[in-house]
């Protein structure tokens, strides 16, 4: 809570920027959400799981919480960060909101942490998963994960299965960075080698000639990294024109790759795939179950990660309305939100005070075709419990 209150304080001298200082909390029948999502451009696809999962939480939850009316009010930003930071001064000042969320993209989280500290609302970050979103402001809270909670504990697991060599092969921005680094520590923590980083451009990304890199440098092991969004199944269409497959090195993906919503439509060159995320639409638990069946049933087509984020973000801040009694101002509602434990369903959750993610389970997944017929990323291994591990208790 100290560093809280400091980094508040150090944000005072920027009031101009924004045309806003702190806005005075009102009694109001109504709390808005200003959810800032892409409806349009390459990510759109991201930004449909994410608003469908806050949906189907307020339609099984209702629209009233604390006597109090919620208004969802979404926004495209088209995948673009300024146009993310604009919409976010816009809801601030013009909309009134009590929350910002959503973030489909890193930058877009970033460029708006400043627009969150300089008015003390409540940000609720449903996908960015660079580790530093969270340290960019006190009023940042985050229902996904950070990269560092798959990269390292997942870099040591795949160095335990005998890989000693690796390439990584990531999208060139801030996830993919982190990836690369963060699981070649865990990887070479154990003992490995790093053969090789390659980066592949965001936009309109090429992968051959870095597939054909890869298999040149023959390692044992190549760990991949795309954003959400349907990019996964154009790598996987080149990595097969390539021969990856019949290369002999294994490949380790993070679950963006296989996304639960798009595998079926990958076919036969998806099975095997292993893969690394918080979340697999065949997790066996009854709550996952019962939220796999309301999905399908209100939007006809399977929930991913995403929708998962979406779902959980709006659970948190109803339940800090619930705590706040509905009159909470922007930190009374980040304090009521830290420590709150629930069952999602991805796992069990913990919003952690130090870091302001969700300590949760990682799992190994493997693709396979079940009895159904279809293809699912069935869990093979899981991680207990991780807790960002680039960021120690602060004393």
């Amino acid at each position: 809570m100290k560093r809280m209150i400091a980094a508040v304080a150090a944000t005072a001298a920027t009031t101009a920027i924004f045309g806003f200082g702190a806005l005075p909390v009102q009694a109001q029948d109504t709390v808005k959400v200003g959810l800032i999502v892409s409806q349009t451009g390459p990510f759109a696809a991201v930004g449909r799981q994410m608003e469908t999962g806050v949906r189907l939480y307020m339609q099984q939850n209702g629209d009233t919480v604390a006597g109090k009316k919620i208004e969802v009010i979404v926004k495209d930003d088209t995948g673009v960060a300024d146009t993310t930071r604009r919409l976010a001064q816009e809801l601030v000042v013009n909309d009134k909101v009590q929350f910002l969320a959503g973030f489909t993209l890193t930058p877009g989280a970033l460029a708006t942490a400043p627009v969150a500290t300089q008015s003390k609302t409540p940000m609720i970050v449903m996908l960015g998963a660079t580790s530093i979103i969270p340290d960019r402001s006190p009023y940042i809270v985050r229902s996904m994960l950070s990269v560092a909670q798959i990269g390292v504990p997942f870099g040591e697991w795949i160095y335990d299965q005998g890989a000693r060599t690796i390439v990584t092969l990531v999208s060139d921005y801030g996830p993919g960075q982190d990836y690369e680094n963060l699981l070649t520590a865990g990887f070479e923590k154990k003992g490995g080698k790093t053969l090789a980083k390659l980066r592949v451009p965001l936009a309109n990304p090429e992968f051959a000639p870095f597939l054909q890199r890869v298999i040149d440098l023959k390692p044992d092991a190549m760990f991949v990294f795309v954003p959400a969004g349907g990019v996964g199944a154009a790598f996987m269409k080149q990595a097969n024109e390539r021969g990856l497959a019949t290369s002999g090195i294994k490949v380790y993906t993070e679950g963006s790759i296989v996304e639960d919503d798009l595998v079926n439509g990958a076919g036969e060159i998806a099975l095997g795939t292993i893969s690394a995320h918080n979340y697999s639409a065949a997790h066996d638990s009854a709550v996952n179950k019962a939220f796999i069946e309301a999905y399908k049933k209100a939007y006809n087509r399977r929930p991913n990660f995403v929708a998962v984020s979406g779902y959980d973000g709006m659970h948190m801040i109803y339940e800090a309305l619930k705590k706040t009694k509905g009159t909470g101002d922007g930190d009374a509602l980040v304090k009521a939100m830290i420590g709150m434990s629930f069952e999602s369903p991805r796992g069990p959750v913990t919003l952690d005070g130090e870091t302001r993610d969700l300590i949760q389970n990682i799992y190994v997944r493997k693709t396979e075709r079940l009895k159904d017929g279809e293809l699912y990323n069935v869990e093979i291994a899981t991680i207990p419990n991780v807790k960002d591990p680039t960021r120690p208790a602060k004393p």
